[in-house]
């Protein structure tokens, strides 16, 4: 490493896993070292030097703590003590961690995402006091946004920014909006061939192509709202419309249940977990994410990168990209009648060649590349 080089420090509890607060870990951190920055990784992941950066070293500090709520305040002090004996320039806060110079927010804002919980989950204000996970989290995220020493405060939608000026004391001018990026370019061929594709997949995964496919992608099927869109489709029926379900939820089965009893087991198709899901893009015409809380879902911006139009609840941060060409924001989520409307408008819109392009279109500017670049800029400079 480089004496006389910048030195960043990233801390992030997990950065193995395929989520998108570990991909975008792992590109700040590459994205730091090529800008010729010396970063140090603080996780308690294991990790191998294969796949980063050479300036890029990587440590790992494990709370020897059972509980989450405990593994979360152990890691959050190993941090700590670590930057007390060790000089940075930029300490850079991906996920839970109290003492930062800079945050990306890409979790969003837990006292939000509680106050949704209790609006459309039926959460008790008493559970949320006796989870001592929940108190956790406010306490850390409380301390990160109102520490002093913090310099930039990244959060991928205008909802998430507006969150914490609501909730928390940050001054307005710390906060830097960035959408979440796409890899635009190279899903470019997936895009160019989903016409003739469509014929083929469809067959293979036992889907009707002349029908209006709907498509639901997430992990945590309550949260994005899998039971609200399965009511309305409810009142769509007997219309000419497939939804498929891919991702992956420990109760699944309740889920298919609930298709059941709503009459729409011929319907809805239930995948799980699938690694990849370009196939379902190529064949879906609408994307449908009404999230109780997300602060930018990733796969509204890739659902317009193949082209599709997007159903979103103004809930999920990544509304805020669409446009009245390529997508539609649910009026009031808690109302079945609004999202069985916005149901409707998709289904004028089904996926053509000459509108999947100019969907696609509307989303170049977000390219992985740009958003990161924006964010690793913004942070060389303040620091």
């Amino acid at each position: 490493m480089n004496p006389n080089a910048i030195r960043v420090c990233l801390q992030t509890r997990h950065i193995n896993a395929r989520g998108g607060l570990e991909k975008w870990a792992r590109l700040i951190a590459n994205g730091f070292a090529k800008k010729g920055a010396d970063v140090h990784i603080l996780t308690s992941d294991v990790l191998e030097q294969k796949g980063f950066h050479p300036s890029i070293k990587p440590h790992t500090l494990s709370p020897t703590k059972l509980f989450s709520y405990r593994q979360m305040k152990g890691f959050d002090a190993l941090c700590k003590k670590w930057n007390k004996d060790h000089t940075s320039d930029i300490v850079f806060g991906i996920d839970r961690t109290s003492e930062q110079t800079h945050i990306r927010a890409g979790n969003g804002v837990h006292a939000s995402f509680l106050e949704k919980r209790k609006e459309f989950e039926g959460y008790s204000s008493i559970k949320e006091l006796l989870n001592p996970l929940n108190r956790t989290i406010l306490d850390i995220e409380k301390k990160a946004f109102e520490n002093p020493h913090l310099k930039v405060l990244f959060t991928n939608s205008h909802m998430v920014k507006n969150e914490i000026l609501k909730y928390y004391q940050v001054p307005s001018d710390k906060i830097e909006v960035i959408h979440n990026g796409l890899e635009w370019k190279e899903m470019g061929e997936d895009h160019a061939i989903w016409v003739e594709k469509k014929p083929k997949i469809a067959a293979k995964l036992g889907l009707d192509p002349s029908l209006f496919h709907f498509l639901f992608i997430g992990n945590g099927y309550k949260r994005k709202g899998l039971p609200l869109l399965l009511k309305a489709l409810k009142l769509l029926h007997p219309s000419d419309f497939h939804l498929s379900v891919v991702g992956k939820d420990r109760n699944i089965h309740s889920f298919i249940s609930l298709a059941q009893k709503l009459g729409l087991s011929n319907h809805v198709s239930f995948f799980g977990p699938c690694q990849n899901v370009r196939p379902f893009y190529q064949v879906a015409d609408c994307l449908t994410i009404p999230s109780i809380y997300d602060p930018f879902a990733n796969v509204t911006i890739e659902a317009l990168g193949m082209g599709l139009f997007v159903v979103s609840s103004t809930h999920n941060g990544g509304y805020e990209v669409l446009k009245e060409e390529t997508g539609t924001a649910i009026k009031e989520l808690s109302s079945l009648d609004a999202i069985k409307e916005a149901l409707q408008f998709a289904m004028r819109f089904p996926k053509t060649w000459i509108r999947s392009q100019i969907i696609r279109k509307s989303v170049e500017h977000l390219d992985l590349s740009n958003q990161l670049t924006s964010m690793i800029d913004i942070s060389l400079e303040n620091r």
